[in-house]
């Protein structure tokens, strides 16, 4: 199963403060947290660094607190719904990450990075090897930045500026040369090109069972009569409803889940073929058909590109 089902938010969430090894550590990282080095330079985290001395960016008297972090296998990590005072760029240099913000899902493969506004609940899942960098930005440093979550295509100078901003102590002094490299970092996260890799996500519960059906089973190509049916909706009213909600018609909803999910597998490590038939497809042409003319480029070329990015 490519994702588990869909998040559904409550009013208030709290997130989870587990203790366990990497996955801990993991969690502090995503959960709104950095590791305390107040002298020296930040290490890149990794499975065997210790969770034993935190402080949450938030608390960090500086307008952008960033870190890196990388490990040989973090299983399938989801991290509960939780927000960050501070908004949160987060770069996935190696592996497979998605992040459901309320209205939308958002996959970010490699050479990609997904931005989630101040105050944002959201919740992330992450499998298999994975190697990041992500920057917490306070909110009167971010007002040149999107309104609203977004994947982001990382440029070489970007994914650069993020590497050494993860490198430079936590308190770092401020009006010098530090400065002018964050202030950089924020200027080409502002004018980075947005990717398409987002899903918008319906509220209705009738929608909600829609989604957590087709995350089961990803594969069923049941017909627009058949999902109103299963919904127990109208043609019309499933129509109405899904037009209303997510701003498209069923159809391209449907497309767009289908590459938001073969982007995430395709990052995963899944061959072509793996993904047509896991989404239904007769055969891997015509999977890289469809994904040729929603994303102009076939699957192989187009993870290809980010793999050659690495660093």
């Amino acid at each position: 199963m490519p994702f588990r089902s869909a998040v559904h938010f409550p009013a208030e969430a709290k997130p989870n403060r587990s203790m366990a090894s990497f996955r801990r550590i993991a969690i502090l990282l995503f959960d709104s947290a950095t590791p305390k080095f107040d002298n020296g330079l930040m290490p890149l985290l990794t499975d065997l660094s210790d969770p034993s001395d935190w402080v949450e960016p938030d608390d960090v008297p500086r307008p952008v607190v960033a870190y890196g972090m990388a490990s040989a296998d973090v299983g399938s990590l989801e991290l509960e719904l939780h927000r960050h005072a501070k908004g949160q760029v987060l770069l996935v240099q190696n592996g497979a990450l998605s992040c459901e913000v309320q209205g939308g899902l958002w996959v970010v493969p490699p050479r990609s990075a997904v931005w989630i506004p101040c105050g944002a609940l959201h919740a992330i899942k992450m499998t298999g090897a994975l190697e990041g960098y992500s920057a917490f930005i306070a909110p009167d440093a971010a007002t040149s930045l999107p309104s609203g979550c977004c994947t982001i295509s990382v440029t070489p100078l970007l994914r650069e500026l993020l590497f050494r901003a993860a490198r430079l102590p936590l308190l770092y002094e401020e009006g010098g040369a530090n400065s002018r490299l964050m202030a950089l970092l924020l200027d080409e996260i502002a004018v980075a090109k947005v990717e398409d890799l987002h899903l918008p996500m319906p509220t209705d519960i009738r929608l909600r069972k829609m989604v957590d059906l087709m995350m089961a089973s990803p594969g069923d190509r049941g017909t627009l009569e058949v999902w109103a049916k299963r919904v127990g909706l109208s043609e019309r009213t499933f129509l109405r409803l899904i037009s209303r909600e997510t701003g498209m018609s069923f159809g391209r909803w449907r497309q767009q889940f289908v590459i938001v999910l073969a982007v995430k597998q395709l990052a995963d490590g899944a061959s072509i073929q793996q993904v047509a038939n896991d989404l239904g497809y007769e055969s891997a042409p015509s999977f890289v058909t469809m994904f040729r003319k929603a994303l102009g480029t076939s699957p192989g070329r187009y993870m290809a590109e980010r793999h050659s990015s690495r660093r």
